[in-house]
């Protein structure tokens, strides 16, 4: 196919509220699939841009807001909700990720802002949801992955629960969020109606639970123990991080016939035979001898060797790599899932774009993450009409 067809989302005008990652992030494959993504801020910045002042968070906003224009409007005051009101009636979709209530308290909640745009897609991401008991709890991810039972899913049984790495029930939500959108955009495609769509962290990661869940039904509801890097639900061996001799491999086994291979790369073909080991069943009864078995033999060859000794067998494996490894990985950046740009702000970064990908349809150049309010006068401006006085006065204002 020829990469001629336009972007899927060209022409759809959104308006972007959100802050941190879970609404960004949705915005953020918005605009990666061709939407014209408005970023409001508050005059002084949204939450992740004071942060990069800081240092820390500077790549984060830089790879959450890339590809969108950015304006400042203070939605305190009552012009700036009237010149919110101004650009809703001229937008697809308004994007917002802030506790339940706030909009409705700003006066821009989504029946006000139905009523001036019925076509509008209002897109709400919160920590519990819009109702329900927990609807007023503050919601961060590490609150969320204590709530949702994914801090007590990991780590090791004879430690602490731990919190997973990445911030998984923000982006669990982003992503969600950007389904819920879509959908209701081809809803509007028939009815010409549009809708509230509404997102929460703690329900977009239960279904990643799935193989704890399945420990818990199994036991009769007594809860299982963390079982740290081997499967949740127990039900996999060998499944592990063994060591390397530079480090760490993932292992699995899932089939007899992946054990069957594992056992011809360690030269070990006669304990197939060792009823310890001679099937799934008897392997997940012997954990503790089968990690040993596995462990001694991978301690001893580095863990790309073991990588492609394995891999040419077929045995699902991967090697443990750090985060450098990662950003400088050949294969996303062949594929251009990662891209080195320079950023007028925070220098030499790499950034991801959209993991969605639509035959047909080439990417779209990465724009770096805009200066907080460079495209006051494009959108307010030209987009809107505003004659350059009235910018300098709402400017003079405090409104933008």
């Amino acid at each position: 196919m020829t990469e001629d067809r336009k972007q899927p989302l060209a022409g759809v005008v959104v308006i972007d509220l959100s802050h941190i990652y879970n609404g960004p992030y949705a915005t953020f494959l918005m605009a990666m699939a061709g939407a014209d993504v408005i970023k409001v801020e508050p005059r002084d910045g949204e939450h992740l841009r004071i942060r990069a002042n800081l240092g820390g968070a500077a790549l984060p906003f830089a790879m959450l807001n890339g590809n969108k224009r950015s304006v400042t409007l203070n939605l305190k005051s009552q012009r700036g909700r009237d010149l919110l009101l101004r650009m809703v009636r001229k937008a697809d979709v308004l994007v917002e990720n802030y506790s339940p209530g706030v909009t409705e308290r700003l006066g821009i909640g989504p029946d006000v802002l139905h009523a001036e745009n019925p076509r509008l897609i209002y897109a709400s991401s919160t920590g519990y949801g819009r109702s329900g008991p927990y609807r007023d709890h503050p919601a961060m991810d590490l609150t969320m992955q204590a709530m949702s039972g994914v801090m007590s899913i990991t780590g090791f049984p004879d430690r602490p629960p731990m919190k997973a790495g990445p911030a998984l029930c923000d982006f669990f939500a982003g992503t969600h969020l950007y389904g819920g959108i879509l959908t209701a955009l081809y809803e509007r495609e028939r009815t010409g109606e549009g809708r509230l769509v509404e997102v929460s962290m703690l329900e977009s990661v239960y279904a990643s639970l799935s193989s704890n869940l399945g420990m818990l039904h199994a036991r009769g509801g007594k809860v299982p123990e963390r079982t740290g890097n081997r499967h949740g639900g127990l039900a996999e061996s060998p499944y592990n991080v063994y060591p390397a001799s530079d480090g760490h491999i993932a292992i699995i086994g899932n089939h007899d016939r992946h054990f069957a291979a594992l056992l011809q790369a360690m030269q070990r073909e006669e304990l197939a035979q060792d009823p310890r080991f001679a099937s799934l069943k008897a392997r997940i009864a012997n954990m503790d001898a089968v990690d040993e078995l596995v462990g001694s033999w991978t301690a001893q060859f580095p863990k790309e060797q073991l990588a492609e000794q394995l891999r040419a067998l077929r045995v699902p494996c991967a090697p443990v790599r750090d985060l450098s490894e990662v950003v400088n990985d050949p294969h996303l950046h062949a594929r251009g899932s990662l891209e080195r740009i320079h950023h007028p702000q925070f220098g030499d970064i790499t950034v991801q774009r959209s993991p969605i990908r639509m035959e047909g349809t080439p990417h779209l150049p990465m724009v770096p993450s805009a200066d907080l309010g460079a495209d006051n006068a494009a959108v307010y401006g030209t987009w809107l009409g505003f004659s350059g006085a009235e910018l300098s006065a709402l400017t003079r204002d405090d409104v933008i």
